[in-house]
């Protein structure tokens, strides 16, 4: 019996690819910088970032320090083009992921998140329409931990009330989250509905054919009709 649906955030019920996208690519040709190598030095502060060590502007500040052409004005700039870029993201939620988070409350199943996030990330994330809808959150900035993490996964399912073995874990597949899921003992779901929209060298990965394929989020309701909620 199936009682909580958990989701990852990016790629999953939003998408990065819409809107004014903006990526460290983006940022370093806007600033005139070698993409492949500041590429390189942002991408070395990701765990920080991402565990809640230091603030998106403070790996921005350490990245730009390191290339030679930190100024408050180049940090201040990458914080505003982020803020659009993720303004968009939110705001093209796609009915479908209303309907299908909707439509798992109906039937009574909890539904939790758990996002590896930055802190920019994590502030837009509290203040979606979206956020209703959990019954628990687990955001890696908070937490001090990020996916693959499995006590990240047997943390929310315990919140949800549920063992793991009653748990969906629904995610496009980057940061090993599937795998991660698999292990604690949930049913992974590949999320394959925005996969078209990426592109390289953003792609977080492939094709997982041993875990259940979404195509639509209508999917993740018959595979649960399936599995019997």
């Amino acid at each position: 019996m199936i009682k909580a649906c958990i989701f990852d955030m990016f790629e999953t019920l939003v998408t990065y690819f819409t809107g004014r996208v903006y990526f460290s690519d983006n940022f370093a040709s806007e600033m005139g910088l070698p993409v492949k190598e500041y590429r390189e030095v942002w991408r070395g502060t990701d765990n920080d970032r991402t565990t809640g060590k230091i603030t998106l502007e403070e790996g921005a500040e350490y990245a730009l320090k390191v290339m030679g052409c930190y100024t408050p004005e180049a940090v201040e700039l990458l914080m505003r083009k982020r803020h659009e870029s993720m303004t968009d993201t939110f705001n093209a939620t796609p009915d479908e992921t209303y309907f299908l988070l909707s439509e798992l409350k109906k039937r009574g199943i909890k539904i939790g998140l758990i996002s590896n996030c930055y802190s920019d990330e994590r502030d837009m994330i509290r203040k979606t329409d979206l956020m209703p809808y959990f019954d628990s959150v687990k955001l890696s900035y908070e937490q001090g931990l990020k996916k693959p993490d499995l006590k990240l996964y047997f943390d929310i399912a315990e919140e949800l009330g549920a063992k793991p073995e009653e748990c969906f874990y629904v995610g496009d597949g980057g940061s090993n989250e599937l795998q991660a899921a698999a292990n604690a003992g949930m049913t992974a779901v590949q999320a394959n509905w925005f996969r078209d929209l990426a592109y390289d060298p953003h792609i977080p990965c492939g094709i997982y054919p041993e875990f259940l394929q979404a195509d639509t989020q209508a999917d993740v309701l018959k595979f649960i009709d399936e599995k019997g909620a």
